[in-house]
């Protein structure tokens, strides 16, 4: 008797299928605070932008767990440098068009390069 009863609560567990693995979704990022420049859909383009342009991680601007502090200096010279990037771009180029980027000026580099790096030698002929 146990063993009948065991299979009518057994069986029927057993012949359910498994829910399908791709109906997990991400869970929604939750949106920007403390924006005071950018749109939150310009947030992580131009995140990714400074990274490359400046060759640094989020973290040299931005407080570790809370991107939305102000505690670090560097968050404030970010928004100084976009602001002075806006400003070129609005007063010398009539076309809309982004021409001067954080890259133009650190190729890389978390702090510009004040002089070009002196020329090569010329290849003894």
């Amino acid at each position: 008797m146990r063993i009948f009863a065991f299979l009518l609560i057994a069986i029927p567990l057993l012949a359910q299928e498994p829910p399908p693995a791709g109906d997990k979704k991400p869970p929604p990022r939750p949106a920007p605070k403390n924006l005071q420049l950018l749109k939150p859909e310009e947030v992580r383009p131009m995140m990714g932008m400074f990274r490359t342009a400046l060759g640094v991680q989020c973290t040299k601007c931005h407080v570790q767990g809370d991107f939305a502090s102000d505690d670090k200096p560097e968050k404030a010279m970010a928004r100084k440098m976009i602001v002075m990037t806006r400003d070129i771009n609005a007063n010398n180029f009539t076309d809309g068009k982004m021409h001067v980027t954080c890259f133009t000026c650190h190729r890389g580099d978390e702090h510009p390069k004040m002089s070009a790096e002196p020329a090569a030698p010329a290849p003894a002929n």
